[in-house]
């Protein structure tokens, strides 16, 4: 079943960024930065990154399609959760979560979802403070998750929300995986040289 977030965008305060968006990269790099930086990572605080999502909705599959490329990449910033191999989804959540715990004493997460909104939304990335409510778009009671989130707008909600994420673009969702991963990749290679830095 999928995990889903569905978010107002008037009631959060958030850096919202359309895939779009030549400078989307930049913009999330930047943001995700300044959140870290608020939180002082790094200070040898695991940076945990929870793709939530399912391979089986072309909807939800931001997460999973995210933790998978980013974890073919040479970072060392995140420890990633949730893959197309293994997706973390509704079923797993709070057994993921119970893992990350078991093995981490202190964690930074940033949770990654999915999500539904308005038409004239759809292909933004929002990126904010605080943790997110997955399956609140379609009605599952799931664990509030993360230290702050990512989430990307893939759709429009309301009606029929399971019907939508089924057919939702993928193109639209790969676009929008490959932009988070590319500002994600930005961070962590900026991590990694602040850190020799002070080495």
């Amino acid at each position: 079943m999928a995990v889903f977030n569905q978010i107002n965008l008037n009631t959060v305060k958030n850096n919202r960024i359309h895939v779009e968006d030549p400078l989307a990269i930049e913009k999330i790099h930047h943001a995700v930065m300044k959140m870290l930086v608020r939180y002082n990572i790094p200070d040898n605080r695991p940076v945990i990154l929870l793709c939530i999502g399912t391979d089986r909705s072309t909807g939800d599959c931001l997460g999973p399609l995210v933790g998978t490329r980013l974890s073919c990449e040479q970072q060392q910033l995140f420890q990633i959760y949730g893959t197309l191999d293994h997706p973390v989804h509704a079923g797993n959540l709070q057994d993921c979560l119970d893992e990350i715990h078991k093995n981490n004493d202190d964690v930074f997460i940033i949770a990654l979802d999915a999500c539904l909104g308005n038409l004239e939304n759809v292909g933004c990335i929002t990126i904010g403070d605080g943790s997110l409510q997955p399956g609140a778009g379609v009605n599952k009671s799931l664990p509030r998750v993360g230290h702050m989130y990512i989430t990307g707008i893939v759709n429009v909600g309301g009606f029929m929300e399971y019907l939508v994420l089924q057919n939702t673009r993928l193109n639209l969702v790969m676009k929008m995986a490959n932009t988070i991963v590319e500002g994600l990749l930005k961070v962590a290679n900026e991590m990694r040289h602040e850190k020799a830095r002070t080495v």
